[in-house]
């Protein structure tokens, strides 16, 4: 199902890849410090409570910034140093080496074109804490504690589910929730005649509902819990799928 264009582009970018480039150290050590700030922040909690609703606020936040950073940061060029990379990154490498025909990896070396660098979870990191420091100071220290927990905690989330979305089908990611439902949808957003506007919320399609970016005519549980199902395509959008392909589209069902 993959293109001689798609092979040809693939081969090129595993040959630039270095020698010293190992695929399950850059995962292992991403979550690994994940992980450990994840717990250092909630060894920092002192009997929170009430704080804990402040996740559903900072989640839906994130869902929202998740959208807009891909539709445009990720998918529109803008030329500063920093977004110009992240574009040339995302639009003309990741979407390159995956289309809606061909989504999956077979090698360990294939994870430096799914997961982020380092420093994408440094920067997040970064950004987060100077919210997290304000709000420790005008409410309390557990609220500031449980932002970063939630901003972490997303942006893992973010790195896993679009793990899954590029790995070869199997018995978890076709039933799991959402899982299954974030794989068919980032499937349509890699198809080339809809990557610019549909689909751009990578862990739950939340956003895309709200704004109106999906390909699929549902209401919100409908979206979160669709799965596999493509019942609910917005028939306006075939054209662009039979000009671009959707062969994998139809392959996930």
């Amino acid at each position: 199902m993959m293109t001689d264009r798609q092979r040809r582009f693939r081969a090129e970018y595993q040959a630039q890849i270095s020698p010293w480039y190992n695929g399950l150290v850059h995962v292992g050590v991403m979550y690994a410090v994940g992980i450990t700030a994840l717990a250092w922040c909630l060894m920092q909690l002192q009997n929170a409570t009430w704080e804990w609703l402040l996740v559903i606020p900072v989640f839906l936040f994130s869902n929202l910034f998740e959208w807009w950073i891909h539709k445009y940061v990720m998918h529109r060029l803008v030329d500063v140093f920093a977004l110009r990379a992240i574009y040339d990154r995302h639009t003309r490498q990741h979407h390159q080496y995956f289309t809606d025909g061909e989504m999956t990896v077979d090698s360990t070396r294939e994870f430096r074109i799914i997961f982020f660098p380092w420093r994408a979870m440094a920067t997040f990191m970064a950004f987060g804490t100077p919210f997290a420091l304000l709000l420790g100071w005008a409410v309390n220290p557990n609220a500031g504690y449980i932002l970063m927990v939630t901003i972490i905690g997303q942006y893992l989330i973010y790195e896993t589910f679009h793990y899954c979305c590029h790995v070869h089908e199997n018995a978890f990611v076709r039933h799991m929730p959402f899982v299954n439902t974030i794989r068919r949808h980032h499937t349509a957003h890699h198809n080339q005649g809809l990557m610019m506007e549909r689909n751009m919320n990578l862990t739950f399609p939340i956003a895309d509902w709200l704004m109106g970016t999906s390909d699929l005519n549902r209401g919100l549980l409908g979206h979160i819990f669709n799965g596999y199902s493509e019942r609910h395509v917005k028939p306006e959008l075939q054209p662009a799928r039979d000009k671009h392909g959707s062969r994998g589209l139809q392959a996930v069902q």
